[in-house]
C-alpha cells in the first residue's frame, strides 16, 4: 500500500481550520491528527483544502474557439483548459456544451458530442489531470435544441443539465437597456437588424420555451441527472423550476429570487468573477449581497478558473458571517453534495485524497500543489 503523510498544514475542514496532519493511503485519507508532525511533507503553515468542484464554466469554448469563426485543434483546447483548471487547485471539474443555438450562434449540430468524445478520449489516454464531467447547457428558446440533445441521449458523463432562455426582457436581460448593450452594440447591428433580431428571439421564446423545458427536465428525472435553472428572477421562475425538480438555482438575477430558491432547498449558485469585482458583468445583483444575506451556497468560475479560489478568500475577508471553511464549501462540498458526488469535497477519512496545498497571506492566493485520489498532478 502507498502511503502520504501531509504534516503541520493549517487543514480546513467544513466547520473549522485543524492546524496538524492528513494521512492517505491508496489515494484515500485515512487519518487527521492534531499538532506538530516531525512525519512526511512538512506544510510549514500552508492551507491544505479539499481539490474545488466546478460545476458550471464555460472556459472550454474560450481555448476551442479563441477567435470569432476559429476552431482549434480539440484534443489541444482540452489539455490547455485542464492544466489552467487544475492549477486553479479544481479537480473536478463539469465542461459547458452548448445545446440549441442561441443570441451567440452556437455550435453545429454533432459539434459538442464531438467534443465530448474528445474529453472522454484524453481521459483514457491519461492525457488530463482534472477529473471532467459534462453539463449541458440547454437553451429552451431554440427550435434545436433537443436535437442536439439527442446526442447525449446515452452518456453517463451528463451529470448536470441547466434549462436557458437568453430571450430579451427576461431573466439575465431584464431590461432593453442590457440587452441593446450586450447584443446590438457590441455586434454592430442596426436599428432595424436589432429589431428583427428580437423579433426572432421574442418568437422562438414563446414557441418553444415551455415544451423543451419540460421534455427536458423529464428526460433528466428519468436517467437521475441534476437539473439545474438559470437566471431566475421572479417568484415564478422560481415555482417552475421547483415544478421541473431543480436542485441548481444558478445566477438568480434578483434579491427575490436567490431567496425563494435558498428556501426551497435549491442550492444557489453565483459566479466567482462576480465575487472578486464586486459586481455582475450584466448589471445584475451582486453574489456578496447575497452572500451576506446567507442565500449564497455555491461559486462558480464560470470565465476565469482562479477566479473560484479566490473568490471564497475574498468571502472570508471581507463578510462577517462567512467563516474560512464556510467559504470554501462554497466552492467544494456543497456543489459536490448537490449533483450528488459524495465522494469528494470535504477533508474526512474514507474520502478521495483530491486536495489543494495553498499558501496565501494576503492577497491571491498561490496554489503550490495539487493532488486528485493521492497522486499529485500540479
Amino acid at each position: 500500500m502507498s502511503e502520504q503523510i501531509f504534516s503541520n498544514a493549517r487543514i480546513v475542514l467544513e466547520d473549522r481550520v485543524l492546524e496538524g496532519s492528513v494521512v492517505i493511503r491508496d489515494g484515500v485519507i485515512v487519518d487527521l491528527g492534531e499538532g506538530h508532525s516531525s512525519e512526511g511533507e512538512d506544510f510549514g503553515g500552508d492551507y491544505l483544502i479539499p481539490g474545488l468542484v466546478e460545476l458550471h464554466t464555460d472556459h472550454l469554448e474560450s481555448h476551442y474557439s479563441p477567435r470569432p469563426g476559429v476552431r482549434w485543434h480539440m484534443t489541444s483546447a482540452i489539455q490547455a483548459h485542464d492544466a489552467q483548471i487544475v492549477t486553479s487547485g479544481i479537480t473536478t471539474v463539469f465542461d459547458c456544451l452548448r445545446m440549441g443555438s442561441d443570441e451567440d450562434g452556437g455550435f453545429d449540430k454533432g459539434e459538442m458530442r464531438e467534443m465530448a468524445d474528445a474529453i472522454q478520449a484524453a481521459e483514457r489516454d491519461d492525457r488530463l489531470r482534472a477529473k471532467h464531467l459534462i453539463h449541458l447547457r440547454c437553451e429552451v428558446a431554440s427550435d434545436n435544441v433537443l436535437e442536439h440533445f439527442a446526442d447525449f441521449e446515452n452518456d453517463p458523463h451528463v451529470r448536470l443539465v441547466s434549462l436557458m432562455d437568453h430571450s430579451p426582457g427576461q431573466r439575465q436581460f431584464q431590461t432593453m437597456d442590457q440587452y441593446t448593450l450586450y447584443y446590438k452594440t457590441k455586434r454592430g447591428l442596426t436599428d432595424e437588424q436589432f429589431a428583427r433580431f428580437v423579433e426572432s428571439r421574442l418568437a422562438l421564446s414563446a414557441r418553444f420555451s415551455a415544451s423543451h423545458r419540460d421534455a427536458l427536465a423529464m428526460a433528466c428525472a428519468a436517467r437521475g441527472i441534476t437539473v439545474a435553472s438559470h437566471d431566475d428572477a421572479t417568484l415564478a421562475h422560481v415555482e417552475e423550476a421547483k415544478g421541473h425538480g431543480v436542485k441548481l438555482a444558478e445566477f438568480p438575477t434578483s434579491l427575490e429570487a436567490a431567496e425563494a430558491s435558498h428556501k426551497s432547498g435549491m442550492s444557489v449558485l453565483m459566479g466567482a468573477p462576480n465575487v472578486v469585482r464586486g459586481k455582475s458583468h450584466s448589471g445584475n445583483i451582486a453574489a456578496r449581497d447575497l452572500a451576506e444575506r446567507g442565500v449564497l451556497d455555491v461559486l462558480s468560475s464560470d470565465y476565469v478558473p482562479l477566479s473560484l479560489l479566490h473568490a471564497a478568500f475574498v468571502l472570508a475577508d471581507e463578510i462577517d458571517t462567512i467563516t474560512l471553511s464556510k467559504a470554501l464549501a462554497m466552492v467544494t462540498s456543497t456543489p459536490a453534495r448537490t449533483v450528488g458526488l459524495d465522494d469528494r469535497g470535504r477533508i474526512e477519512t474514507g474520502l478521495r485524497a483530491d486536495l489543494v496545498r495553498v499558501r496565501r497571506t494576503e492577497g491571491v492566493p498561490v496554489v503550490r500543489s495539487v493532488w486528485r485520489a493521492g497522486q499529485r498532478v500540479a
